[in-house]
């Protein structure tokens, strides 16, 4: 009697968030989550992190170097919600509150291989200049109440934001029997600048 086939999938993500480059702003940390859809379950990892505050390098870059590891396995049986990594990078107010510094999202690569990432960060913007003045002398900007919502699309088109800074993601990705699944996951892509976010399925 032959052996039965696989019935899940697997996707091994390692990696680091490597840097930053927010020109405007010192003494900053990242968190990460991941977001993915009903069918895919984390087997091993962790699926959030803090890092820890990192002040810009002395060189010309003068990045923001966190260099903080990645590394969760999912299972799942398609690909259809296929994981995000959303990022939160928050940093000190003139106050000294810690404040939202941006938001940014990527879909983990599809193809096996090593990729390199840079993911255009975001803020929500106040809409009014009153409520621009009361969040200053407040100390509190707006915010997101769950990151995740970066991800997921639903009522962002009615949020004002804008663009602040870049995010450098290292990823290293394996898989494991999609092709036994039916799925081709296509050539290793090694690098580029993220552009709009792909729908909700597969990553574009």
């Amino acid at each position: 009697m032959a052996a039965a086939g696989p019935s899940v999938f697997l996707l091994m993500v390692n990696g680091q968030v490597e840097s930053a480059q927010f020109p405007e702003y010192d003494d900053l940390y990242c968190k990460y989550c991941f977001v993915y859809g009903q069918d895919w379950a984390p087997t091993a990892g962790l699926e959030e992190g803090i890092s820890q505050i990192t002040c810009k390098s002395q060189d010309v870059r003068r990045a923001l170097v966190w260099n903080f590891p990645i590394d969760i396995t999912f299972k799942s049986t398609n690909p259809y919600g296929w994981p995000q990594i959303v990022l939160s990078v928050y940093g000190p107010d003139v106050f000294g509150n810690d404040v939202i510094r941006g938001y940014g999202v990527a879909h983990v690569p599809l193809s096996p291989g090593r990729h390199k990432r840079t993911i255009p960060m975001f803020v929500p913007e106040s809409t009014s200049k009153l409520q621009k003045f009361t969040s200053w002398f407040m100390g509190r900007r707006p915010e997101y109440t769950d990151p995740k919502v970066v991800a997921q699309g639903e009522g962002r088109e009615v949020t004002r934001v804008r663009s602040q800074g870049f995010v450098t993601l290292l990823f290293n990705v394996v898989t494991k029997d999609m092709r036994k699944l039916g799925y081709d996951t296509g050539p290793p892509d090694t690098h580029g600048i993220l552009g709009p976010s792909p729908p909700q399925g597969l990553p574009g």
